[in-house]
């Protein structure tokens, strides 16, 4: 794996207590996921231990372990979400995707994730895809957008 791209970042940061978050966060938004020899680049680079290092990455939830498709779909199970039937939305989406919890479809279009809250409650139900929410949900929007995005990137 090349690290180059993470080497200003690291050198950057070479010797700062309390900047391992940072580095993750840089080396994920640079690699779009952290891998095992990432962490182990990390590691070695920063002086902290691979264990620390995994540690971290495996507490916050903004850390990937493995790689996500093109569209990253965190649908929301907050109270209001959960309230205004978000449990409906997320079987709409699992079934169209045909894919899990936290999966990735095989032509690497989405990946599936509920999270515990978006903050856009007055939306609810909500679904973020990149940087963009999709709120007062039902099966059939929720399914459309996908198709929408679908049929954008050529993959109907």
């Amino acid at each position: 794996m090349d690290f180059t791209q993470l080497e200003p970042c690291l050198a950057r940061y070479a010797g700062t207590r309390g900047s391992l978050i940072t580095i993750l966060q840089q080396a994920q938004a640079i690699y779009g996921w952290l891998p095992d020899a990432l962490l182990a680049h990390i590691a070695e680079r920063t002086g902290v231990k691979p264990a620390k290092v995994m540690g971290v990455v495996s507490f916050y939830t903004q850390f990937r372990t493995k790689p996500v498709g093109r569209h990253l779909i965190l649908l929301c199970q907050g109270t209001a979400c959960h309230v205004n039937g978000s449990a409906d939305i997320a079987e709409a989406v699992r079934d169209y995707l045909g894919v899990g919890e936290g999966e990735t479809t095989p032509d690497g279009l989405f990946t599936y994730n509920n999270v515990a809250c978006l903050g856009c409650c007055s939306l609810s139900p909500v679904m973020m895809i990149g940087e963009t929410a999709y709120g007062s949900l039902t099966r059939e929007s929720a399914v459309q957008i996908l198709k929408d995005i679908a049929a954008k990137e050529g993959a109907l």
